[in-house]
């Protein structure tokens, strides 16, 4: 069989796994998910060897330090993975939910009730504890999952969805309801994207190339975010150590992730007394700053920044610094230059605080707190299966709700038109 009979064959096997996915009470969700848990650490050392199958070869091909972190399983991240699973059972079920009700003039009564979407594939790099993640929010709302982890991973990630599908199979979870994907052939993620019918929606994790590829290639719904370009606007109404301790958390509590600042923009009214106080305290964080003129005519030492440097998501222990001359400039800026991600402004002024949160386009926008947040957990969501900047669906932390679609059912007494 070539592989795009092969993908069909896996496509068809999950759209009969969603059928039945759509019919399970929550107990019975829950029940399947407990019962993963419990096999995911029976099977501990099996996924630790696979997983050392993986480490071995990684090493070999010449992964970076941080690729292989994200790779490695240990007895702590398992155990992480085993919480994981027990905190979604204890999260409402969706589906389900009557999200509005209302009667018509001629008596037909009608609901808008959360249902599973159907098929979720993801798409995804390094971190075999996504194979958990992901399976576990799918099937807690009813939805068969396709799994196409990267080949860095496959032996981890082939170990772990066999647990969670022999462990919930005892509880009652239908066959191939979670599938992983065991080719390395790259041309399978544009077979899996393309198959209308089968799959209902892709989800892509990692980085930008591999998301990029996923979009460009699917016919199928795609919810992603590019890149977490985040910027900070300081006003010249804000709390000169407040500023400074939200731009320090949000740049150095964890640089290499997507809700990290990138850049801050400063009013000129206040950046004269603010900014020198913020280099020092970035500079002893061993951050890197590059500044526009204006800030470098304040702070003389500052790195040259560019025009590109506006649209860069650096990753690292470096941050942008503009000086702006009022707040519709920083918004103007930010709507260009951002990646409609994470924003926040640190304001006393409420009609500044109004101004930016609604005129800022962007999936989550915070007043005086760090954009470090952006986070399911965070958000009190209990668990998220990625972030999107899009704007249909789904905007921002995605969490169980956010695995769900809905329908009309309508009743009626023998309405005719």
């Amino acid at each position: 069989m070539n592989l795009h009979d092969e993908m069909i064959a896996m496509g068809d096997r999950a759209v009969a796994a969603a059928r039945a996915m759509a019919q399970l009470s929550s107990r019975r969700k829950n029940a399947i998910l407990e019962a993963m848990a419990d096999e995911l650490d029976q099977r501990r050392e099996a996924i630790k060897e696979a997983n050392a199958r993986d480490m071995e070869a990684a090493k070999v091909a010449g992964l970076s330090g941080a690729m292989l972190d994200r790779l490695l399983l240990t007895d702590g991240r398992i155990d992480g993975m085993i919480k994981g699973i027990r905190d979604v059972v204890g999260l409402r079920d969706p589906v389900g939910q009557e999200i509005s009700k209302w009667m018509r003039p001629n008596g037909l009564e009608i609901f808008k009730v959360r249902v599973p979407i159907g098929v979720i594939a993801i798409i995804y790099e390094s971190r075999p504890n996504v194979t958990a993640d992901s399976s576990v929010l799918c099937i807690k709302t009813g939805n068969a999952v396709i799994l196409r982890g990267g080949k860095e991973a496959l032996h981890s990630n082939t170990a772990i969805a066999d647990a969670l599908q022999a462990g919930g199979k005892e509880k009652g979870l239908p066959d191939n309801a979670i599938q992983i994907v065991g080719t390395t052939d790259r041309d399978a993620i544009r077979e899996l994207v393309q198959m209308e019918g089968r799959v209902d929606l892709a989800i892509p994790r990692g980085g930008e190339g591999l998301i990029r590829a996923v979009a460009e290639n699917a016919r199928v719904p795609v919810i992603k975010h590019y890149k977490g370009v985040c910027y900070i606007h300081v006003d010249k109404s804000a709390d000169h150590d407040m500023a400074i301790q939200i731009v320090e958390n949000a740049k150095c509590q964890r640089p290499g992730v997507c809700n990290a600042a990138e850049h801050v923009l400063i009013d000129e009214a206040i950046a004269p007394s603010l900014l020198p106080d913020l280099v020092k305290t970035l500079r002893t964080k061993n951050v890197e700053l590059r500044g526009d003129e204006a800030a470098r005519s304040i702070v003389g030492d500052l790195k040259p920044a560019t025009e590109a440097d506006w649209d860069t998501e650096y990753l690292d222990l470096i941050l942008g610094v503009k000086i702006v001359p009022n707040l519709q400039a920083a918004i103007n800026h930010i709507n260009q230059h951002g990646s409609h991600h994470s924003d926040a402004i640190v304001a006393s002024d409420p009609a500044a605080q109004r101004d930016f949160t609604e005129q800022v386009d962007s999936a989550t926008v915070y007043v005086n707190a760090s954009t470090r947040f952006t986070d399911g957990a965070e958000f009190g969501l209990g668990a998220e299966i990625g972030i999107s900047t899009d704007k249909l669906h789904a905007r921002g932390p995605m969490g169980l709700e956010e695995l769900t679609t809905y329908k009309y059912v309508i009743q009626g007494t023998g309405q005719v038109r």
